[in-house]
Order: C-alpha cells, then structure tokens, then sequence
C-alpha cells in the first residue's frame, strides 16, 4: 500500500460569514458533490440532494478538505462494489448549517470537524480511558442523506466531505475555536491526529528514546512530530524516496534510511544502527511486511511497535519469538484520540503555535479540480519494499 501525502481541496468559495446565507433551514439542499459511482472510476462532479438534517444529526457547509489516501484506498485498491456509489472524503471542516431535532451542543454558524470515530460519551468504551472506540460507529451509518438523480448515495465513513453539504451525527462532530482557518485545521479531520497520536498517544514515546517512522507521508510526517513532541532524542525516518528527509527534518527526524541503499532487511540495518533496535517504531504505510520489519527492528525485551497505515487486504505473518522475546506489538486508530474532546484541544495547539499544519499542505485546489489532486496524489506515491 502506497504512502499518501495531503492535498487541500477548496470545496467552496464562501467565507465563515456568507456561511447559511440564502439557504433554507430543514428543507432538502441542492449542491455539487464528486460522487464515486463506482470503483476504480473518476469521480463525476454531480448536483446532488442533500435532504435536512433529521433526530441528532447536523447539516455541515464543508469549506475545505483534504485528499486522503484513505480515500484512494476505498475507490482503487478495496474494489468493493457494494461501497458504491458514495460520496468520498473524510478530512474536512465546515460551518453548521442547521442541526436536527434534539441537538442542543450545535448551532448555526458553529464552526466543526466532522469525525470518521464517534464518540457518543456515554457508553463503555467512551467511558474508558483505555479506548477511542464507541459503541456507535459513524464509519457505518444506517442511513444516507444523499441522492442523486434518484438514487441514494453512501456517505464514506460517516463524513462525505467531497460535497458542498453534508449531514452528520452529533456524535460525530467537533465544535472548534471560532477563528480557526478551516483550511488548515480541517487536516485534523484524520491524518495528522492519527500520526501525532499514534506516537503520543498510542506507543507512549518517552523522552531520550530513539524512534523509527516508517514512512513520510503525511501520516508519518506527522507521529515524527509527535515523536519530537514526546522528547525522542533520536527518530529516523524510513522511505524510499530520499527527497523526503528534508521535509522529515522540519518536523524533527533526525537520521534517514533508505532501504533501496542496503542489500540487507532494513531491520537489520536500524539494529546495527542503534546498536540494539529502537525504543519505538511505527509504521505508516499499511504494508504487511514494512509491518514486520517495523515491529523486528525494535529492541527485545521493551520495544513496541504500532501499526498505523491501513489495510485489510492480506494477513500479517511473524514468528511468535519477536513477541515471546518482549515486544509489545500494538495498533492505533486516529491516533487514540476521542475526537469531540481532544480535536478542539489539538485546533487550540495549533492555535497557539506549538503544531505544524500548513507546512503538511502541498496544493490548493477546488472540488472541481478533485480528478487532478488523485493524479497527483497517485504520481507521488511511493511504495515500500
């Protein structure tokens, strides 16, 4: 699975302020949509229907997204007939339009986050400190408030923001700081939460250890920073696109391996490099072997290793010994982060200046331009070996 780098998709021109204007509350909205109709296929700038919000949901105006390569995954390498046709999208921010009946948190002209994990509060898993998981999961809603042309489109993990409207569960929302710039914080919508925290969050990085990040995209851009951020004194950065390191050393990696310069597993090269393998390593690429490597090149005894980058198109093979030995092998979905508390906090972050987002950001593009940004997402994938 290819490494995937973030590209800012403008959805709309208007501002926080023309935000609900000439848009009737509770009646069915007509708006541009990229509809995937099928796998594999270019996605079709299409006037869709976006009906009114109805018990606990909220009408977003989505002002920017990201390009994902979550959403490259679903449209060209899961090649599932039955996701289609849909609306794609998960990495936005927006403006609420009009919440339904029972929504008291949200109101018109708030502006949002719409999120891929629920976090409803109240059931067990909300409840734990252990777990980011709810028990109502937005990645698969019952229902979609989207038509087009007679036929009702699904809504990709709850979110759908290739649309100038969606409709999302209250529970799927975050409400952030009102002078936040949506087309910067809209990239917490997935993956820099889900690198940062998988470094912070997840492995638990301490400070003085030494980290390998398998991968730099912006996933792996993103747990390097949030190895800086948790004191690592050393991480290495692990690619095979060498021009990478520079923009890796703005977010705080300090060494650069290539695999395509040894002729041995790059686990043996991190373990010479190290002396006894790293302290952490994560992988953000969604590779089945970079996924073993990431795992045998940490240290025996201590060492974890988290699995970032997703897929589920093959099994994971490793010798029971790497785990026997003390490794702690682990995963971690956006990051750990229980989103409606801690996105508002991370917005505040980067309000604040104390994190990176508009160095992750490499194009600005308008919904119409959706075909162009895959393209050039797809052009500068990498694969790991």
């Amino acid at each position: 699975m290819s490494v995937w780098v973030q590209f800012l998709c403008r959805t709309l021109e208007s501002i926080h302020q023309q935000c609900c204007g000439g848009v009737a509350a509770h009646k069915v909205i007509k708006c541009k949509a990229a509809v995937a109709w099928e796998p594999n296929k270019p996605l079709v700038i299409e006037e869709i229907e976006v009906a009114p919000p109805e018990a606990n949901e909220i009408r977003i105006k989505i002002v920017a997204t990201a390009l994902c390569h979550t959403d490259l995954y679903h449209l060209l390498e899961s090649m599932q007939p039955q996701g289609f046709p849909t609306v794609l999208g998960h990495e936005g921010a927006g403006i609420v339009e009009s919440v339904g009946p029972g929504v008291s948190e949200y109101q018109q002209g708030d502006k949002v986050i719409p999120l891929f994990i629920s976090q409803c509060r109240q059931c067990h898993f909300c409840k734990s400190p252990r777990s980011n998981q709810s028990r109502h999961d937005a990645m698969a809603p019952p229902t979609s408030r989207f038509t087009c042309k007679g036929k009702e489109l699904l809504q990709f993990v709850g979110t759908s923001t290739f649309s100038e409207y969606t409709v999302v569960n209250e529970m799927a929302v975050a409400k952030i700081d009102p002078m936040a710039p949506l087309d910067k914080v809209c990239l917490l919508g997935c993956g820099i939460c889900t690198g940062y925290g998988a470094a912070v969050n997840t492995a638990k990085v301490e400070p003085g250890s030494t980290c390998a990040v398998f991968g730099l995209g912006a996933v792996g851009m993103a747990a390097v920073m949030g190895c800086k951020a948790a004191g690592a004194k050393r991480i290495i950065g692990i690619d095979i696109n060498p021009e990478k390191f520079e923009k890796a050393k703005v977010f705080g990696a300090t060494d650069f391996v290539n695999p395509k310069d040894h002729d041995k597993p790059i686990s043996q090269v991190l373990i010479e490099m190290t002396k006894w393998g790293v302290d952490f390593s994560l992988e953000c690429v969604g590779n089945v072997s970079v996924m073993r490597s990431a795992l045998e090149s940490c240290v025996q005894g201590y060492g974890v290793s988290v699995i970032v980058g997703w897929t589920d198109l093959r099994d994971i093979a490793i010798r029971p010994n790497q785990l026997i030995s003390g490794r702690t092998w682990k995963g971690s979905t956006f990051g750990g982060f229980k989103g409606r508390d801690a996105v508002p906090q991370m917005v505040k972050v980067y309000m604040d200046k104390k994190l990176m987002l508009d160095e992750f950001i490499t194009h600005h593009m308008t919904l119409d331009q959706i075909n162009d940004a895959i393209e050039l997402m797809k052009q500068m994938t990498l694969f790991l070996a």
